[in-house]
């Protein structure tokens, strides 16, 4: 057996080994092997991170939009090159098959071609002689230094929706990834320095709570841009306000999917399994809820559970369906949801407790893995936990309602409100129901709504702390602030004799 390798951080442009000695387990969550330790930083290391993103601002500021874009262009050529690279580390590190892995780097990716596009996204407005000889016009300024906290469940798309715009902006960024999963993170620093980005304009620091509330509370940092469980999106929205900072945190989901009487059932019922059970359902986005309307629940169960004994669950790296969980610790949690269910009288149609992994052929070991198959319950009521809470697993719930109107109260008097779907070829009521939805992002037969990348990215209520959404227009507006400018020239200038064609730099 190899020994685990460290991991530390990336600080001006070259790892840095901190210096703090606490470190932590890096798990291969299909085998249960410790592959690495992870350094957490101390409060010194982040403060070395944010001093060395603060000194990189003022020239990073005045480098024009030009070279900031070509650059954005090398950093997205690299990216597509090597992207099952990124995605290998995904599965190792996280558990996810690579499939997934390579497409939450491809949904990445577009948040880094639409950031190549800052020149444009950036133009203000101009009034010539809006007073005698006075021209007025509007400029958008980055911020600084920004830290990024994002999560484990998609350890380098979730970073994207984020540090491509500030980037491009003009800001400078210090990242504090999941300690579960941390090496995504310094293979995109490394990518960024190969496209020359200059040191200590993107800067990665490992750690648990003591790294990120110094983040919260560091003077040197801007904004804060989050994305994890409500409580923690919460705290990370008032402790970071607190001391004057701009903030985007989003939180946790339960999301609905309602299913018509009208719908195609079998295409209802492929989006329920594929959206409720991959990347084993650990992701903001997954539908945890099918809300079946009137007589179809009996049909729709019968369809999801045949297609849902199907999926094979196993070592990522070998063609699985599905992989395990992260953590053995949150697969017996999630096991807990089932349990509870069962007790408060669910009807258990699939049970994923108890499983073991399939190694694919490879004779790897994975029978210390962190397994747990996909799992449906039916016969949910609001009153259970696993319909309250948010599950962060393979666990779908059927909720069997009568109409329409009911179905929608059941969503509306849900706390979250981050992403929803609904199925019907009916598309009056599918406009009705975006229109009286009270969620984010909404799926018309399309089970995940996660926006393109030019769009922006964040639900509602307790889903959503902050007035600014993930990247699109919004995201550009997060990293920048206005500045509105009025001008007087009484005599015009001019300059020397150049014939040559004239060029941007």
């Amino acid at each position: 057996m190899t020994s685990p390798t460290e991991i530390g951080h990336w600080v001006d442009g070259k790892p840095f080994a901190g210096t703090s000695s606490v470190t932590a387990p890096v798990t291969n969550p299909a085998t249960g092997q410790v592959t690495g330790r992870v350094r957490m930083a101390g409060g010194t290391d982040v403060r070395t991170a944010v001093e060395s993103a603060a000194a990189a601002f003022p020239a990073w500021r005045d480098t024009s939009l030009a070279k900031r874009a070509a650059l954005l262009f090398r950093f997205r050529e690299l990216l597509n090159a090597r992207k099952p690279e990124l995605a290998a580390i995904i599965t190792a590190e996280h558990g996810k098959v690579l499939s997934d892995a390579l497409g939450e780097v491809s949904r990445g990716q577009e948040v880094v071609e639409f950031a190549c596009g800052i020149p444009h996204l950036l133009k203000g407005g101009y009034t010539e002689n809006a007073a005698t000889k006075v021209d007025a016009y509007t400029v958008r300024a980055p911020l600084g230094p920004v830290a990024i906290i994002s999560p484990f469940n998609f350890p380098a798309m979730v970073p994207m929706w984020f540090f491509p715009l500030a980037v491009a902006a003009g800001n400078t960024v210090v990242l504090k990834p999941s300690e579960k999963d941390p090496s995504a993170s310094l293979w995109m620093a490394q990518l960024w320095a190969e496209a020359g980005l200059p040191p200590g304009v993107f800067n990665v620091v490992q750690g648990d709570k003591t790294a990120v509330d110094e983040l919260l509370t560091d003077p040197g940092i801007k904004a804060v841009s989050f994305v994890g469980s409500t409580p923690i999106a919460q705290y990370v929205y008032t402790t970071a306000t607190a001391t004057g900072k701009r903030v985007q945190a989003l939180g946790g989901a339960k999301n609905h999917a309602v299913i018509l009487p009208d719908a195609d059932l079998d295409l209802a019922a492929d989006a329920m399994v594929n959206a409720g059970f991959g990347s084993a359902g650990e992701r903001c986005m997954a539908i945890s809820v099918a809300v079946a309307v009137g007589d179809v629940a009996d049909d729709l169960v019968d369809r999801i559970a045949r297609r849902t004994r199907t999926l094979r669950t196993g070592d990522g790296r070998a063609e699985a369906d599905m992989g395990p969980l992260v953590t053995a610790a949150h697969r017996d949690k999630v096991g807990g949801y089932i349990d509870a269910a069962a007790a408060a009288g669910a009807t258990l149609v699939v049970d994923g407790r108890g499983i073991t992994g399939d190694d694919g052929g490879t004779g790897i070991d994975v029978s210390q893995g962190f397994w747990l198959g996909p799992t449906l319950l039916d016969h949910v009521t609001p009153e259970m936990s696993c319909y309250r809470d948010e599950i962060f697993g393979p666990v779908l719930s059927v909720v069997r309602v009568d109409t329409y109107d009911q179905a929608l109260d059941l969503i509306n008097a849900n706390p979250y409100g981050n992403g929803t779907a609904i199925f019907t070829n009916d598309g009056g009521a599918a406009r009705r129901f975006q229109n009286e939805v009270e969620v984010g992002m909404i799926g018309i037969n399309v089970p995940i709504p996660v926006p393109m990348a030019y769009y922006s990215f964040g639900g509602w209520k307790s889903s959503l702390f902050g007035d600014t959404h993930a990247h699109g227009t919004e995201g550009v507006h997060f990293f920048t602030r206005a500045k509105a400018v009025t001008s007087r020239w009484l005599d015009p200038s001019h300059g020397g004799l150049n014939l040559g064609f004239p060029q941007n730099d």
